[in-house]
């Protein structure tokens, strides 16, 4: 049966209203997640469930003029993946170059990117489907498909990736935001300790040479640069030495 005819077929619209009604439930599961990692782990689980033909799924990252895979559904993908790389093409490159959906079978494949079909059939892959992921300026990659029959996918496993790439991108853009937020968070928490930590020490050596706070943070800003420390460093080893003086003190009374 032709692409053509199994999307006009029953069948194929009954599958389609199945896979539908299964993608917007995940939708809503991939929004509830937080964690970036966690997102591009369940997308490659979930969408190997929803597109019929597909036997492992990646995602691909783009990184300047290198790539790597930054969710797999197994350690062989993880290797197909490698090889592309290391070609420097393939189907999960050319729709995260391109912002184009890429449907390969074998033979097209070995005409198209010779090094790595070679790689991916000895390694049992037939099969190509890839679906750009643009998120922002830095986050582009792919989420790729593979199959290991040859021309598994059609006109509608491409529709179907491409309602499930929608669903995806919106749950990746979610948990960078909150990764944004959480790291912005914590770099906001170690400020606020180290100026604790950097105050506290000023005050131990104005009390320890009477001098006044100037001084005393000029102190510490020579000690940071004559060493190459951070400055919260040489704070708490100040503190440390007070410390130490004072137990001292204590110990000879």
């Amino acid at each position: 049966m032709s692409s053509d005819d199994a999307a006009m077929s029953p069948d194929a619209l009954r599958q389609l209203d199945e896979v539908t009604g299964a993608l917007s439930g995940l939708g809503e599961v991939l929004g509830r997640e937080e964690e970036l990692g966690r997102v591009l782990q369940c997308s490659v689980n979930q969408v190997v469930e929803a597109i019929p033909g597909a036997d492992m799924a990646s995602v691909s990252v783009l990184r300047g003029d290198s790539a790597e895979t930054a969710a797999s559904t197994s350690e062989r993908v993880w290797a197909i993946d490698s090889d592309q790389y290391a070609a420097g093409d393939g189907p999960c490159l050319e729709a995260a170059r391109t912002g184009q959906i890429v449907r390969v079978g074998d033979r097209e494949g070995m005409r198209r990117w010779p090094e790595f079909a070679r790689s991916a059939r000895a390694a049992g892959v037939r099969s190509y489907l890839s679906a750009p992921l643009f998120i922002d300026e830095t986050f582009a990659g792919s989420l790729n498909l593979y199959a290991t029959q040859d021309g598994s996918f059609g006109d509608l496993d491409e529709k179907l990736l491409a309602l499930y790439t929608t669903a995806a991108v919106t749950a990746i853009a979610n948990a960078r935001r909150y990764t944004a937020a959480r790291d912005l968070a914590s770099n906001l928490q170690r400020a606020l300790e180290s100026r604790a930590v950097i105050d506290q020490a000023i005050g131990a050596l104005m009390a320890m040479r009477g001098i006044d706070a100037q001084a005393a943070f000029e102190v510490m800003a020579r000690e940071s640069q004559n060493t190459n420390t951070k400055l919260r460093d040489v704070a708490a080893r100040i503190l440390g030495i007070v410390g130490q003086a004072g137990d001292g003190q204590k110990t000879s009374q």
